[in-house]
């Protein structure tokens, strides 16, 4: 288990390497300068290394009905090391669509070769097509004038990430000592697999969280070929990389992250918001030992009296209305946390196979199996949040979230002082200051610090990306009490 008293959790040390000391900026991408693309990766691996324990198979979202899961139950019985997943961030979006299911993969080119002998002395062209105009920021019902920001703001340090339509990379705000991940999207491959509006969504909905549980967004912006997004560097990896290295967590262990994964879906659901994509690669913890959620590519508004009939989210953590089509609500995430909570208690998901057709089935017709070493209270919790029946789901009745919150499980969990950020973790992550990259996968942090060329959008005449320009608001203003 998981304790602050594993020997070998405490004395293993780690290093940093040590960052690039000259500026390194994005190389100049002329629009002609188009590759061939044949392999693409996805951002689960943004925030952490993920142990060799699983290894995903990546597809686009799709609308199945019976008829298609009876079809994927007969597919080829490959055998995979990790969760299949249907969605990964950036290039499995949700939509009642019909496409085929298809590997994504990591394109290199020669380009990125000769990009490198110049980076030192060319600066981005782009930075003459980035907006230098001040944004809008409505707070409080006021709009607030703020001074944008733009690529020539932010100092490259660290290539972090890789995915279908663009790059994560580790950066400094020129100026300051503040540390980001900015993530880069190209919108030519936005705009080619038409998830324009998913794009526009995700900022949306980061621009209205605020909770000391959910990483934030800081800027947005875009360029003529590409869009922004800076949010809040953490860099303690991903919180099932302690699972998957050292067994099981202790229930008093797992109450604590449980409890803060469940005050930041609270917190979404309360804004009207459902996250629909919740998974260990999405759960990440700060140097302090805190979970923070990220990833919200897969993000829905919505409001009480509808339902969302899109299939999307990762295999092992679908709810079963999900699963079958017939259309889900928020406490289609309830079914997740409690996905989530059975792999932290026993060390696996619930519902595990070799072929995603058989999972599916898993899902929709197998009884929960509790083990005996887990507690009543945990059974019970387990039960609750696993009922196949989304209305019989804790968390689905008048009282929403509270009906999970007060359950005997959670009764040593004070739950002003948690969100107060009060109650201190009894585990914290080895990170050796804000710049480490430690708990990065190596085949991300040991690439050259490019970008590769990205084709003007195929519509010139129109850009759809209108007011995607956002600066985080001064806390002060955030707790304005308004007119």
């Amino acid at each position: 288990m998981v304790s602050p008293q594993l020997p070998g959790l405490m004395t293993t040390t780690r290093t940093c390497k040590p960052l690039l000391t000259t500026h390194l900026l994005f190389p100049t991408n002329p629009p002609e300068a188009v590759v061939a693309d044949p392999v693409e990766l996805d951002f689960s691996d943004v925030f952490g290394p993920v142990p060799v324990v699983y290894a995903s198979t990546e597809a686009s979202c799709v609308n199945l009905g019976n008829s298609a899961l009876a079809a994927a139950a007969d597919a080829s019985e490959i055998i995979y090391e990790d969760p299949v997943v249907i969605h990964n961030r950036s290039h499995s979006l949700v939509g009642p669509s019909s496409l085929k299911l298809s590997t994504l993969m990591l394109r290199e080119t020669e380009d990125s070769v000769e990009l490198l002998g110049c980076i030192k002395e060319r600066t981005i062209k782009e930075f003459e097509e980035s907006s230098t105009e001040d944004c809008d920021n409505v707070i409080n019902g006021y709009a607030i004038k703020v001074p944008s920001v733009g690529i020539e703001d932010f100092e490259v340090l660290k290539l972090v990430g890789q995915g279908a339509f663009g790059k994560v990379y580790q950066v400094r705000k020129i100026h300051t000592s503040e540390i980001y991940a900015m993530k880069v999207m190209r919108k030519d491959k936005i705009m080619e697999k038409n998830h324009t509006d998913y794009m526009k969504a995700e900022r949306d909905i980061l621009t209205k969280i605020d909770h000391p549980f959910i990483v934030q967004l800081k800027y947005s912006f875009q360029t003529k070929y590409r869009l922004y997004l800076v949010l809040d560097f953490i860099n303690g990896g991903h919180l099932f990389f302690q699972l998957y290295h050292h067994g099981l967590f202790r229930e008093d262990l797992a109450r604590f992250y449980a409890a803060e994964i469940v005050s930041a879906v609270s917190h979404l659901h309360e804004n009207g918001i459902m996250h629909r994509d919740l998974k260990p690669e999405n759960i990440l913890l700060d140097e302090d030992g805190h979970v923070l959620l990220t990833d919200f590519g897969l993000a829905k508004q919505f409001d009480e009296s509808t339902r969302s009939n899109s299939m999307c989210g990762t295999v092992e953590y679908m709810s079963p209305e999900i699963v079958l089509g017939k259309g889900h609500d928020k406490s289609a995430d309830w079914w997740s946390v409690g996905i989530l909570l059975y792999e932290m208690l026993t060390g696996k998901p619930p519902f595990v196979c070799g072929n995603r057709g058989k999972v599916q089935q898993k899902i929709v017709k197998d009884k929960i199996k509790l083990p005996a070493f887990l507690t009543s209270e945990a059974h019970s919790l387990l039960k609750g949040l696993l009922q196949k029946e989304p209305s019989k789901r804790l968390g689905s009745g008048p009282t929403g979230s509270e009906e999970i919150k007060h359950h005997k499980w959670f009764k040593p969990i004070n739950w002003k002082k948690l969100e107060a950020r009060e109650i201190q973790p009894s585990f914290r992550p080895e990170v050796a200051g804000k710049h480490c990259i430690a708990n990065f996968e190596t085949r991300w942090t040991d690439m050259p610090v490019l970008d590769s060329p990205a084709a003007s959008p195929k519509d010139n005449n129109a850009n759809p990306f209108v007011d995607f320009t956002y600066v985080r608001p001064a806390a002060s203003f955030l707790v304005g009490n308004g007119p």
